[in-house]
């Protein structure tokens, strides 16, 4: 396989994004790949914050994967730093390869690098795939969690 890099994500890169992030059952319901007004704005707001780190995998020069890593400063845990990783997505042509352990390991790495204690993340109670592949890397299910549509 070609040279895998993983960077952070520009603007350039949005549309291929919202493409992952549409390519899915979850997805198709809840994205608008068509307008990406809204997603260039929330781009703007991402890069402004320095706690905030959209990143792509890029291979022979085409958007292939994604994910968003988040750095939370808190009081619990004696004041611990904890990183949240969201939206992973791998293209289509591109599932089964590795790639969703390179960028989850990048996270890691990432998280560990940033000097945080804790990494977290959440997957739809319907991804039963995605549940497997994040205990096979480590991840315990641990919390309940909940969410309130706004």
């Amino acid at each position: 396989m070609t040279e895998l890099e993983i960077r952070p994500a520009t603007e350039k890169d949005v549309p291929a994004i919202v493409a992952m992030l549409a390519d899915d059952p979850l997805g198709a319901q809840r994205e608008t790949p068509g307008d990406l007004t809204p997603y260039l704005s929330a781009f703007e707001h991402l890069s402004a914050d320095p706690h905030q780190h959209l990143v792509v995998a890029v291979r022979e020069e085409r958007v292939v994967g994604t994910l968003q890593l988040t750095i939370i400063p808190g009081l619990s845990r004696r004041g611990a730093l904890r990183s949240v990783i969201e939206a992973v997505r791998i293209h289509a042509d591109e599932r089964g390869s590795g790639l969703g352990t390179r960028l989850i390991e990048w996270a890691i790495a990432e998280s560990r690098r940033r000097n945080c204690h804790l990494v977290q993340l959440t997957s739809d109670k319907s991804r039963t795939d995605a549940h497997r592949f994040y205990e096979r890397l480590g991840f315990t299910a641990s919390h309940v969690g909940f969410k309130l549509s706004l």
